[in-house]
């Protein structure tokens, strides 16, 4: 009965509702109290003793000692989802195991990602392993959508990052592994797919040390690779870990540990032998307080270190991120993750491993972070918050920092993918779902009040801040860094009628996903659509039609260029309006000139700064920025370019609107007296093919443009890596598989944007009718 019991509320009743697993309509186990999710649910009511209903209290807010706030990062296709799957499995969460090709998956819940096997929103699921809360987020490989990873590390303690033991390190491995070095995330390694014929142990590693230029901490190794691979030998405890033929059958819940010293395979001993002494030597010259350990008390046999001293010091090694440990398994043939899920839960960090400046300012006040927004038709907005310090409370008030506004919660959620179970209060530390808060959105501080943010402020050293004056941005939680979109297209409703749907529909979805941005041309009117590439767009054109029953028309994809200017020059403007029997005039002299690195882009004549009186020169910046979206060549928004304002004169009484429209104009005279240069995306491109297919993929990337960096071999395939124009690229997705008879995968990533040589854009200008 016990084992049934997962998440509980604070206060409970002696009866209370267990939702059981109903193989017609659900295969998750929910437990909640008060009313049924679905009338199809199979319920049975139990009473239970006080005394155990008080022991299980606990479950709902576990110790923070014993919380995991995690995440699943990894290349497309490496693995995460069937890993997380089986990570669910094992816990109890589930009692059948879900497949990525058959879309029944927990986390994969959306009908886009069931439809096409791959992970487009991050989903959040919380569950215990050996009386630790883990609260696990799976997110997606795909480029386009690589914002859900980014917003995941910021409020993630620690990561397990998965590979494809065939494959090693690939191109968007390097991308999440990067963003986990920027937010200082402590990581463990799984070399997933052991079991294909191409895997192997030795190549992974390697790829590890020379393209992450991370220390591989070997814990485990693995027994046979390919159709071979039985199991994994734990170096730590120095025993073997090995699954039956059976695995697929019985779920991987049977396996076997045994004393290596029992093995008859001579080989495999030896070997583990010298891994674990590599291992041993490693970690001492990682860490000073094991190497004191070794040389002090077990010099004579280092066999003898107890293994909780051992496990001890790879934790700190870990949290030092000095090391990543390495673990190996497949998750498809139900192979290894048990001992991954002790690995995350013994080295990877707790909330209290994690310090930050900001918590003390809080101390016993809520302070949380709202990492993730979705959209529910029936209960609006809900948000994914990751709890900092303080209780945070259902049917409580909250202040938003960053929008100056008092919200409130009317509920509380636990995250289950698409599912969520209802609780009164959460304690620090955790991962919550928010109902309520209309005005919130992703990067948003949360506190408990007003005057909570105050006293953090003056606790901080910034003064005694009033509550009725806005609070210092630095109190504000950093954020998520958004990357601008490269591709960009119309989208137009099915009638003018059904204009205001799309609009609200659009508002959600960016509420959702800040990577997309909506605006309006101003010469035509139409509603312009700019994503992250290809997938994206479709992928958001498609929730538009399925979710909100709009039949939108998409116009053709378009790349998002910049412009610039190689020259500099002066351009002086003068703007004299009559307004209501008021004269307003001003006239202005501005220079435009190539943006040094670290420069600023706007700068001032000296002395002028200081002369400017009143709100004039807000409005002069706003005159450079409104200009700086529109370049004189294709319009697109200007790149390094350096504003100087030499000179303004204004006549007293002028309007701000008449100061900005003068810098503007000026501005825009000035760039076009210039020698400009229209910036094109470049895109780092990596083709996986066989060898037989080599030559016709570099004739291919050679007319488009293609800049070849490297051709590896990978096992028995070719790697190529190039960059590549995007415009390029457009359909590059069906034309490669044609040309290699649909065995090659690729992937793509903004790497910068450069200049266009003149004769290309000269084409491009000619096309658009521009020249």
């Amino acid at each position: 009965m016990l084992a049934m019991l997962k998440f509980l509320p604070g206060n409970l009743p002696r009866s209370f509702y267990v939702y059981t697993e109903c193989v017609q309509c659900c295969r998750r186990q929910l437990i909640l109290y008060g009313r049924a999710i679905s009338p199809n649910h199979h319920v049975r009511k139990y009473s239970m003793p006080t005394g155990q209903v008080k022991s299980l209290r606990s479950m709902i807010s576990p110790p923070i000692s014993k919380i995991r706030n995690i995440g699943i990062m990894a290349h497309i296709d490496a693995g995460k989802t069937t890993t997380t799957e089986r990570m669910l499995y094992y816990s109890g969460y589930i009692r059948a195991l879900g497949d990525v090709d058959d879309g029944d998956t927990v986390t994969d819940y959306m009908a886009q990602e069931r439809e096409r096997g791959i992970t487009i929103q991050s989903a959040a699921v919380t569950f215990d392993w050996n009386g630790h809360r883990i609260n696990l987020i799976d997110t997606p490989g795909h480029v386009d959508f690589t914002v859900e990873v980014e917003r995941s590390l910021r409020v993630l303690d620690g990561a397990v990052a998965v590979f494809d033991a065939s494959a090693g390190v690939e191109a968007q491995t390097l991308t999440v592994w990067r963003q986990a070095d920027k937010h200082s995330v402590p990581r463990i390694c799984f070399l997933n797919k052991m079991d294909k014929s191409s895997a192997s142990f030795s190549y992974s590693v390697e790829s590890i040390k020379e393209k992450l230029k991370a220390k591989p901490l070997l814990l485990q190794l693995p027994i046979g690779e390919g159709k071979s691979f039985q199991g994994v030998v734990d170096l730590l405890t120095m025993e073997t870990v090995c699954w039956g033929a059976r695995s697929s059958e019985d779920g991987g819940r049977i396996f076997k540990r045994i004393p290596l010293k029992d093995t008859k395979d001579h080989a495999l001993l030896s070997s583990a032998t010298q891994a674990r002494h590599a291992l041993l030597e490693q970690i001492a010259d990682l860490d000073d307080e094991f190497a004191s350990l070794m040389l002090e008390e077990y010099s004579a046999d280092f066999t003898l270190i107890p293994l909780e001293k051992l496990q001890s010091a790879v934790r700190r090694v870990t949290l030092a991120r000095s090391a990543v440990p390495v673990l190996c398994g497949t998750s498809l043939k139900n192979k290894g993750v048990q001992p991954l899920l002790d690995a995350i839960t013994s080295y990877l960090p707790s909330p209290e491993d994690c310090t930050h400046d900001f918590m003390s300012w809080y101390k016993d006040d809520l302070c949380a972070l709202a990492f993730k927004v979705v959209h529910d038709k029936q209960r609006g907005p809900l948000v994914f918050v990751r709890i900092y310090s303080g209780m945070m409370k259902s049917q409580s008030a909250v202040y938003n920092i960053n929008r100056n506004c008092t919200e409130r919660m009317s509920r509380l959620l636990l995250p289950f993918a698409d599912q969520q179970v209802e609780i009164s209060s959460l304690s620090p530390g955790n991962i919550a779902l928010a109902v309520g808060l209309k005005q919130t959105a992703t990067g948003d501080t949360i506190v408990s009040s007003k005057s909570s943010a105050a006293a953090a402020s003056r606790r901080a050293g910034r003064g005694g801040e009033k509550t009725d004056k806005t609070l210092p941005e630095d109190l504000v939680l950093a954020g998520v860094e958004i990357p601008e979109p490269v591709f960009f297209c119309t989208i137009e409703p099915p009638s003018v009628a059904r204009q205001s749907d799309l609009e609200n529909a659009l508002k959600c979805l960016q509420l959702e996903d800040p990577s997309l941005k909506v605006k309006i041309d101003p010469d035509s009117g139409q509603m312009i659509l700019c994503g992250m590439g290809e997938l994206h767009i479709e992928i958001i054109h498609d929730r538009i039609r399925r979710e909100y029953g709009l039949q939108t028309f998409l116009g053709p994809l378009q790349i998002a260029y910049r412009e610039t200017v190689l020259t500099a020059s002066i351009a002086s403007e003068t703007v004299d309006r009559t307004i209501s029997d008021n004269r307003h005039q001003a006239t202005a002299e501005v220079e435009v000139k190539p943006l040094t690195d670290g420069g600023p882009i706007v700068e001032y004549a000296e002395g002028l700064q200081q002369s400017l009186s009143g709100g004039y020169k807000e409005a002069i910046e706003n005159g450079i920025h409104s200009a700086y979206f529109t370049g004189p060549l294709l319009g697109s928004p200007l790149q390094d370019v350096q504003v100087t304002v030499h000179s303004i004169s204004i006549l007293p009484g002028t309007s701000a609107t008449v100061v900005s429209a003068c810098i503007s104009r000026c501005l825009q005279k000035a760039l076009k007296k210039a020698e400009k240069q229209v910036l094109e995306p470049l895109m780092r491109l990596e083709v996986t093919m066989g060898e037989e297919y080599l030559g016709t993929v570099l004739g291919d990337l050679a007319q488009r443009r293609g800049n070849i960096q490297e051709i590896q071999s990978r096992m028995d395939n070719k790697v190529v890596s190039a960059f590549v124009p995007l415009a390029e690229l457009m359909g590059y997705s069906t034309d490669v598989r044609s040309l290699t008879s649909g065995s090659a995968t690729f992937t793509l990533e903004l790497a910068n944007y450069e200049g266009m040589d003149f004769q290309d854009q000269n084409a491009l200008l000619r096309k658009r009718g521009l020249l």
